[in-house]
């Protein structure tokens, strides 16, 4: 079915096309019966899948990366797609409108987007009372933080200590985003002073409470192997939970696109991206003698790619770009692929 729609949705503006599909499937999770008929086809049960990962239980790897619910508006009909876990955000303090359109660019001949979307989102207040009223269903759900655009550095931990205690009650882990190249000056906090010092406050206030919750740091591809064993030394002085690898790419290297959608700023996800978050992946893994897990990410368009992924070192997998080139079967194949090689 997706293949059938995909090449008219194509024809219009993604940002555009992205709000016209996920409010389709709001109101088709509203008639009886659909849900019911959307896991029947897309939602895979098998033991086999199952995962137990920084103390939670998943029932399979696969699961949604941030940014494509920022606001937890979709949880419940994401839900009948077969994820293993979804991810909410960038969310900050404050609401944000995020960049001018527009911001986001199908590259078709490379199975890509760049997007520059610049955290637009609704504020966590918005984002912690959705959650808190959300149907999950039992799924995993992340909360993927940032600072404001306003915020200069020297005050981001501000932010990120209020997007931490409005979502403590109603995520089960947190993603620390300091690897977005769409906010100006935010990937200097990768940097290692303040990086462990973001990292060490969240951490100390994590361990405070009665429940801790784990807490991830997300990073660029575009890092050094010298920066990605600082990020090997902090993880482990500060004693998170583990690593998203990657966000989305800064480089432009080997497109076919043409120069008027490759040269678009922003981050570019996609196959592109795929080759080089694995080495990432595997570098990380490899280098820390698989100390802590680490969440792929970064041009899984199959089966195949997703086992690539798993196979470098990565305990759980997310999708983005994937499934929207893919579309919803995508969850489901590599479901079956990972059963299949098991």
């Amino acid at each position: 079915m997706y293949r059938i729609i995909k090449p008219l949705l194509f024809q219009f503006d993604p940002e555009k096309v992205h709000y016209f599909v996920t409010g389709a499937l709001k109101r088709v999770n509203k008639i009886w019966g659909m849900a019911g008929f959307l896991k029947s086809r897309y939602q895979i049960s098998d033991p086999r899948l199952e995962r137990e990962v920084f103390g939670l239980k998943f029932k399979n790897p696969v699961g949604l990366a941030a940014g494509f619910d920022k606001n937890g508006l979709w949880i419940e009909e994401l839900t009948n797609f077969g994820f293993g876990f979804l991810e909410i955000g960038t969310v900050t303090p404050l609401p944000q409108p995020g960049n001018p359109k527009p911001r986001m660019f199908r590259l078709p001949d490379d199975d890509a987007l760049i997007n520059r979307l610049g955290f637009n989102n609704q504020g966590v207040d918005v984002a912690a009372e959705r959650l808190r009223i959300a149907k999950r269903n039992g799924l995993i759900i992340g909360g993927n933080i940032g600072k404001n655009k306003n915020t200069p550095n020297e005050d981001a931990l501000g932010d990120y200590i209020k997007c931490f205690d409005r979502l403590f009650d109603v995520v089960d882990y947190f993603v620390v985003n300091v690897s977005s190249p769409n906010t100006p000056g935010l990937r200097e906090l990768q940097e290692k002073e303040p990086l462990k010092n973001i990292l060490s406050v969240l951490q100390h206030r994590n361990k405070k409470n009665d429940i801790s919750r784990p807490i991830l740091l997300k990073i660029a591809p575009d890092l050094t192997d010298a920066q990605l064993d600082d990020i090997i030394e902090i993880v482990k002085e500060t004693d998170i939970a583990g690593v998203i690898a990657t966000n989305t790419t800064i480089g432009r290297e080997n497109l076919k696109s043409c120069a008027t959608l490759k040269e678009q700023a922003g981050g570019l996800s996609g196959k592109p991206l795929s080759r080089r978050s694995t080495e990432v992946i595997r570098y990380l893994s490899e280098k820390s003698g698989k100390s802590f897990p680490i969440i792929g990410v970064g041009g899984i368009h199959s089966a195949a790619d997703a086992l690539e992924k798993l196979n470098a070192g990565a305990a759980l997998i997310q999708i983005y770009t994937g499934f929207i080139y893919e579309g919803p079967e995508l969850v489901k194949n590599i479901c079956k692929g990972i059963l299949s090689d098991n």
